[in-house]
């Protein structure tokens, strides 16, 4: 990629932010747009537009995000939102102040020196991109004294890491026991999670048997138990009589809308009972769907009975009156055998994965270290087309590889933007793949949790970016340039990569400014969801529920959001001192990303869980595991351009694992647990215990007529019989 280029991509890139800022601005001041920029708000009862929508400054929002507080993230968008700030600003502070020193000493010392004119030929570029390897470490001379300044920029980034991640570490720690000390009942605080239950002695059922052992432990404090059931059988007739419900519900919606037409009777629809609804008997679809209900209805309570009495499984929830007792049930070892009576917190109701909670203790373990080698398997895969790909998307390799390619590609503005773009775009699609395979490996790893997925899949997906994005990128495409040196002389392959890094910092530099002014750009303007939702609003809607469905923004997506967020940061930190020019990018990644997806909390997602900052721990390993490779990369790099006072930078490594060691001495446990002492703050009202049980039963096993004493009847057997309640 030649410099003009460069500046080309980086052109095209902020023109193409601007556009997308722009359409936001208009396409967002439409009422008709308000629930695609705006659902947050209106699902809490609050106006779209504050100040109202013809006094409001196209460019309000910004001044909207730039003045909202902790607390107004917190109040819209939850405690595990506010945390994910806290982290953006944690990194944008490292940048930021590393970006300082950096900027200000090592561009000058880099600069007024001239390796690059002695040997232009040596550089990764091989003298096409002189202009940015002048402002790197390729334009320092091996051995020269100019070197200590780098030497002593890597011990000032870490300095300032440890420092402002010991804050934030102490400012989630707060966040976390502010929120799990508020005078509100969650549900969840009263509760735990028993897994692994040993098998029932003859005479005795599951509920006799968890009810006597909690009983016989905490006698005042037991409320009651949960115990989990098979489910597949009566979840599957639920889901069947929700999909007649809403037919109904589009049904009726379909009636009224020619009722409004003019035809003051209307058309009442009507529907084929066959395959499809392609052939058999025309029926009235009101009165066919309502007799569909009434009958899955009456199904669906004769399971739940069956289930009730004769699926019970080794696993249940336990409730006790206050949440000390739950917190103290939490974190004690209830048995002599680890496999016996595992105890764990909660989570909330929302986020149970049912069908995890009875798998056994040794069994997660071996699905655990199969998953390990599956996702192995997996980035050892990925790395090879990644590098591959990163090899042959430049334009060059291309027009040699299809070269019917070349009366396209030679067109000077085509030209342009492919090679500004088209490995980035490549690298960037190939990733996208990948995420709904990494939630599905999570979870089926036995995690009991919905949070504790997403926050192993963010995991997973980290290790990929980072091995075969950052490593596989800069081995691949130097491996591809460079072969024929390889085979002439093999010992020559770590020098060369080593030599490789500040070339390859141009790829990463269009890279970044690609995902924050296109990739940030698409966020705020939301066109991909306002024109789904336009479409399916107009050709597929038809009740309130199927158009609430269709504008229905989800959460803020942690699972790949984090591990993209890690890769910037990663790829930023590696290549501050090599080439320092690539902060100012990172700080706008950052800035912008802070700026829009904090108008994005406040105004459009929708959180899906609360975890009460649970992802810090593993943001935190992730932003020392991005500076310890940064470490090891300048060590490596040092050593390699034989500047006799590397040695120096030993300590650097080892001081990161004693920092982390001692964070997570420090702090970890208190996310793990609830600590005692938070969870003895006294409620504004006591707990209504009934309540918190019942929010527990899946949606499936909730009765459908509650006045129904039959099934209540049915329901005060079953507890007797100890099988659910």
């Amino acid at each position: 990629m030649e410099f003009s280029s460069f500046l080309t991509s980086l052109g095209t890139s902020f023109i193409i932010f601007i556009i997308l800022m722009l359409l936001f601005t208009w396409l967002s001041a439409k009422r008709g747009n308000a629930v695609v920029y705006y659902p947050n708000r209106i699902l809490k009862g609050l106006e779209p537009w504050e100040g109202g929508l013809k006094t409001r400054n196209p460019l309000a929002w910004i001044r909207e995000a730039l003045s909202s507080t902790e607390q107004d993230i917190i109040n819209m968008s939850g405690i595990d939102t506010a945390v994910y700030f806290v982290f953006l600003g944690t990194v944008l502070g490292i940048l930021v102040l590393s970006g300082v020193v950096l900027l200000l000493v090592l561009l000058p010392t880099a600069s007024t020196d001239d390796e690059v004119k002695k040997n232009a030929k040596s550089t990764t570029s091989k003298g096409t991109f002189n202009d940015l390897d002048k402002l790197s470490m390729a334009n320092i001379e091996e051995r020269s004294p100019r070197l200590w300044a780098f030497l002593i920029a890597v011990y000032w980034v870490s300095l300032v890491t440890y420092v402002l991640s010991w804050k934030a570490y102490k400012r989630v720690s707060a966040l976390r026991a502010n929120a799990l000390m508020s005078p509100e009942v969650k549900p969840e605080q009263f509760a735990v999670l028993v897994r692994d239950l040993p098998d029932v002695t003859p005479g005795q059922t599951r509920k006799e048997q968890v009810d006597s052992y909690f009983k016989s432990i905490y006698p005042d404090t037991f409320y009651r138990s949960l115990v989990v059931t098979n489910n597949k059988k009566v979840d599957k007739i639920w889901a069947e009589l929700e999909g007649y419900r809403k037919k109904l519900a589009r049904t009726e919606a379909i009636y009224e809308e020619s009722i409004r037409k003019g035809n003051s009777e209307g058309k009442r629809p009507t529907n084929k009972t066959g395959f499809l609804g392609l052939c058999g008997k025309q029926v009235d679809s009101i009165e066919y769907y309502n007799e569909k209900i009434k009958k899955m209805t009456q199904k669906l309570e004769a399971e739940q009975k069956v289930t009730l009495r004769e699926k019970q499984l080794g696993a249940a929830l336990v409730f006790f009156t206050d949440r000390v007792t739950a917190a103290l049930a939490a974190q004690s070892l209830h048995a002599q055998m680890v496999d016996k009576w595992t105890v764990t917190d909660a989570p909330e109701p929302r986020q149970l994965i049912w069908t995890n909670l009875t798998i056994k203790f040794f069994v997660r373990i071996v699905r655990q270290y199969m998953v390990y080698v599956l996702v192995f398997l997996t980035i050892v895969f990925y790395m090879i087309p990644i590098g591959f790909i990163s090899a042959i998307t430049t334009l060059e390799n291309l027009r040699k590889l299809l070269p019917f390619l070349k009366p396209i590609v030679d067109q000077v503005q085509i030209k342009t933007v492919l090679e500004a773009y088209l490995p980035q775009l490549a690298l960037i699609i190939f990733l996208a793949l990948l995420p709904m395979f990494l939630l599905f490996l999570s979870k089926i790893e036995g995690i009991p949790s919905g949070s504790h997925v997403i926050r192993a899949a963010s995991g997973k997906y980290f290790y990929f970016s980072v091995l075969n994005v950052f490593i596989g990128v800069t081995i691949g495409g130097t491996l591809f340039n460079t072969l024929k040196s390889v085979e002439e002389e093999p010992n020559s392959l770590v020098p060369l990569l080593a030599k490789s890094l500040p070339g390859n910092a141009t790829f990463f530099i269009t890279f970044v400014a690609l995902k924050f002014f296109v990739g940030y750009g698409l966020e705020l303007s939301r066109i991909v969801p306002l024109i789904i939702y336009h479409l399916r609003r107009k050709y597929l809607c038809k009740s309130e529920a199927e158009i609430r469905e269709a504008w229905f923004p989800g959460d803020i997506s942690y699972a790949t959001r984090v591990p993209s967020d890690m890769l910037i940061i990663t790829i930023v930190l590696c290549y501050s001192v090599i080439a320092p020019v690539i902060i100012p990018f990172g700080v706008l990644y950052f800035a912008l990303g802070w700026l829009v997806l904090r108008n994005q909390a406040l105004k459009v997602y929708v959180p899906s869980y609360e975890s009460y900052g649970r992802m810090w721990p593993h943001m935190h390993t992730r932003i020392m595991g991005a500076l310890l490779l940064y470490q090891v990369t300048m060590l490596g790099y040092f050593g390699v351009i034989q500047f006799y006072y590397t040695p120096i930078l030993i300590p650097a490594p080892i001081l990161s694992l004693l920092f982390y060691y001692v964070c997570r001495r420090k702090f970890y446990n208190a996310f793990c647990h609830t600590a005692l002492e938070v969870a003895s703050q006294e409620l504004k009202e006591t707990p209504n215990m009934e309540l918190i049980f019942r929010s527990y039963i899946p949606p499936s096993l909730i009765p459908e007529k509650q006045e129904d004493e039959q099934f209540e009847g049915a329901l005060s057997r079953v507890s007797r019989t100890g099988t659910f309640v």
